[in-house]
């Protein structure tokens, strides 16, 4: 399974995705693809397989992910204090790929409400979870 995480700002978010990913053991291959060089050096260092920065590199990655893991905002052009472009969010938003997306309220300008209020480890924890039912349907329909 291609999972491409989308992380900006300082990465931090998307690290611990792929630190959490590579703990659990889970069959995926980690594309971490930051919209700043620190955020994709970030991801890298905590167990992503590659990484690749910027706007054209979301956009390719998004043509062949089987999953996209990132906060909301990765869905709205502008957000992450601007760090996600229309194109970005274009491609995440148009992508057959599964979406596991982590409400955070912060740096996008949205907020969602009707959800828990829950720590950036919770949300992880959960969006791992996910990931790990996606990997036995997959399983599954092989």
């Amino acid at each position: 399974m291609k999972l491409v995480i989308i992380g900006g700002q300082s990465g931090r978010m998307g690290a611990l995705v792929a630190e959490r990913v590579k703990a659990a053991k889970l069959p995926c291959k980690i594309l971490a693809v930051g919209t700043n060089a620190i955020a994709t050096a970030t991801m890298m260092r905590a167990g992503a397989n590659q990484g690749a920065t910027g706007e054209n590199p979301v956009m390719v990655a998004c043509r062949t992910a089987d999953v996209i893991v990132g906060p909301i905002g990765i869905l709205s052009a502008d957000a992450l204090s601007g760090e996600i472009t229309p194109a970005m969010a274009v491609a995440i938003g148009q992508s057959a790929a599964k979406k596991l997306l982590l409400p955070v309220n912060r740096h996008c300008g949205h907020t969602m409400v009707g959800i828990q209020n829950l720590t950036l480890s919770q949300l992880v924890d959960e969006v791992v979870e996910q990931l790990r039912l996606l990997c036995a349907e997959e399983l599954i329909t092989m």
